[in-house]
């Protein structure tokens, strides 16, 4: 019998079918324009970025994808160039090609859903990396004849070619097939070098793990989840809103905020726009620093000195 895995305080997030039905009937009735996308870099430095081996940095791909580079490290999150996800064609190009990356030494995955786990991406992505996964997912790599593998649980902590990788709680679900629900888990990962700490929070809704993790570790940058969110009575639970995106990193007590998962894919009815307007107005609310707040564009890549494009 499958183990199946559980949030923090036995938060159960399974809708039923007709909660289902009532968000279709809801969407029905919405008008969203899907013109106004998210727009790319217009100066990237892919030249820089190929040849860096000793600076820290970070580039958006889009929705959860990021290149980070530390510790002479290339590293790749949850790692997505498709296409499309389900019926629905990807609203943006990804910022960088695939084929534009250097080879990569390390991949994380948050959770197996399919707009994070992708495995025609990474049977495309150069070098021989290995990959971290959530515990229970392993042998699917394994069935891909992805060797390199290794589980991680809830707070687990993993030394890594000079960085140490840990893997943290989020509040989510996950599913690829009819019968595999929630059969492996779900979570973020923290990546500390001897000069950084980024926290790649993965897909989460708001909980009260985000003290826990602001209490074990001083955090440098966030990359945290902002879309996905409406209907809030449907999505709450499993896709943290804007505003409680920025109560998650106030108690995180992060230096920087990078917005993600937002912008690439029609998952839930808000747009990529609407999604940073929420952001934005929270920010100025909340009177956080107007520094703080790194909002990138597609494609652009941020520097260990702070410059970028």
């Amino acid at each position: 019998m499958r183990k199946r895995y559980t949030n923090l305080n036995e938060e159960n997030n399974i809708k039923t079918f007709r909660d289902l039905r009532k968000w279709q009937k809801e969407r029905r009735s919405k008008v969203k324009d899907l013109t106004e996308n998210i727009q790319q870099c217009p100066n990237k430095n892919l030249i820089e970025i190929q040849e860096n081996r000793s600076r820290i940095s970070y580039t958006w791909i889009g929705h959860s994808t990021f290149f980070i580079q530390m510790n002479g490290l290339n590293i790749v999150t949850d790692p997505v160039w498709a296409k499309r996800m389900g019926f629905q064609k990807r609203l943006t190009e990804p910022g960088i090609l695939l084929e534009a990356l250097p080879e990569i030494d390390l991949v994380v995955i948050s959770h197996g859903h399919y707009d994070h786990l992708d495995f025609p991406t990474i049977k495309k992505l150069k070098g021989n990396p290995h990959f971290f996964v959530p515990i229970g997912l392993r042998s699917l790599f394994l069935k891909k004849g992805y060797h390199r593998v290794t589980e991680m649980n809830w707070w687990d902590s993993i030394e890594f070619n000079g960085i140490m990788l840990h893997f943290v709680p989020a509040q989510h679900w996950t599913r690829r097939t009819l019968t595999d629900i929630n059969s492996s888990h779900w979570g973020g990962f923290i990546f500390q070098s001897q000069d950084k700490t980024f926290y790649f929070v993965g897909d989460t809704g708001y909980f009260n793990g985000f003290q826990q993790i602001g209490e074990r570790f001083t955090i440098d940058t966030v990359f945290m989840p902002i879309g996905a969110y409406e209907p809030e009575w449907f999505m709450a639970d499993s896709h943290i809103s804007p505003e409680d995106s920025v109560k998650a990193f106030t108690e995180l007590k992060a230096k920087f905020f990078v917005p993600m998962h937002y912008g690439a894919y029609r998952l839930a009815d808000d747009t990529g726009p609407e999604a940073l307007d929420r952001l934005y107005k929270e920010w100025e609310k909340q009177q956080l620093p107007e520094e703080q707040l790194k909002v990138l564009l597609l494609g652009a890549t941020v520097m260990e000195d702070g410059s970028g494009q």
